[in-house]
């Protein structure tokens, strides 16, 4: 009788078994749906961003997915991505080491106003009026001196002393203005000074026969070497060769004039977004003061957009002058200033 009752349970006890095997399976797939999920495009370098999504993740309890730019591609591909997919969005947020791309997706329509609260306090200049975009955590446009061959008494304080007989042509330096923050500095000198008066000033500093090259970290490098006497680069590549003791200073230029082109992260809402409350949440994140110190501390930005207690390691505590310029007007020059500095450069 026993070993007939064993043998008679065994049917029950397996539908039992399976029975909370489906209901265990149906409590993961809903858990699964009711998971939340950021999906952010970054083209900032994941040794930077990465740390701050995974501090946000852990905080916050929302997965981040990210998706990075790759090297061949850099940010032109992640912004040839969202606007491919504007008809059906796959991305919540795109976060970019600079304003230009942003302001080409608010053109194209890709991205929805968001004005987070936890931005009020950023300088207006860096907000878009209307909230597509956000600017925090700045770098810079700065002139990089090698101090072996110029005096401190003899330094550059503007980037107009390119044309100074002070220094031979030859030994000063600048990446080509048609790639890069190279090219986001020379559309902010036509929106400053016009067309006419920027072209001419290219010109002439053409005609000095001021080298140019491939790249912001190249004319650190020559710096370095004391191939160049000084030349225009970004705070980032700047600091990299003053933390490895270079005989190098870094000067702001242009303090007593039109200041210095501070260049922003930017952070907006892609329209259409999939998990846009999740996305906001990651917008206001990403703008905290807490977050642009974080950022300070790792070393991808050195110009704060407001008081912060974290200092640069670099440039310590800095009262920055900055460049007071449209960023819309900027990027309405963008194409045109490319277009005029590639044929006077590129033969």
């Amino acid at each position: 009788m026993k070993a007939l009752y064993c043998k008679n349970s065994l049917p029950i006890l397996q539908t039992i078994f399976f029975i909370l095997l489906g209901v265990a399976c149906l409590f993961v797939v809903r858990a699964r749906a009711e998971k939340q999920q950021v999906v952010v495009y970054t083209s900032v370098d994941q040794v930077y961003a990465e740390p701050v999504l995974r501090k946000f993740e852990r905080e916050s309890g929302i997965e981040v997915l990210p998706i990075y730019d790759v090297e061949a591609a850099k940010t032109t591909g992640l912004v040839m991505r969202l606007i491919a997919e504007k008809g059906r969005p796959r991305a919540d947020v795109f976060w970019s080491g600079e304003f230009s791309h942003t302001l080409l997706l608010q053109e194209k329509g890709v991205l929805q106003p968001y004005a987070s609260p936890l931005a009020r306090d950023i300088p207006a200049q860096f907000r878009d009026p209307q909230g597509f975009w956000t600017g925090f955590a700045g770098r810079a446009r700065v002139l990089i001196v090698n101090t072996d061959l110029v005096s401190e008494d003899n330094f550059p304080d503007s980037v107009d002393d390119l044309l100074s007989p002070n220094y031979p042509g030859e030994m000063l330096g600048m990446a080509y203005p048609i790639f890069g923050t190279s090219a986001t500095h020379a559309a902010a000198l036509y929106a400053l000074h016009g067309p006419q008066q920027a072209r001419q000033w290219f010109e002439d500093v053409r005609g000095r026969g001021v080298r140019m090259v491939d790249g912001n970290s190249v004319i650190r490098d020559l710096v370095v070497q004391g191939r160049l006497q000084w030349g225009i680069t970004d705070t980032d590549d700047a600091c990299v060769a003053m933390k490895k003791g270079a005989s190098v200073k870094v000067v702001f230029p242009d303090q007593d004039d039109t200041g210095t082109l501070v260049i922003t992260n930017t952070v907006a809402l892609i329209k259409g977004a999939p998990h846009p409350e999740q996305g906001r949440k990651l917008i206001d994140y990403l703008v905290s003061p807490e977050t642009e110190a974080e950022l300070v501390r790792l070393g991808w930005s050195h110009i704060p957009l407001r008081e912060i207690a974290q200092p640069s390691e670099c440039y310590g505590h800095l009262d920055v002058k900055p460049m007071h310029v449209d960023y819309r007007k900027v990027f309405e020059n963008l194409e045109s200033a490319k277009e005029d500095l590639a044929r006077m450069f590129i033969r």
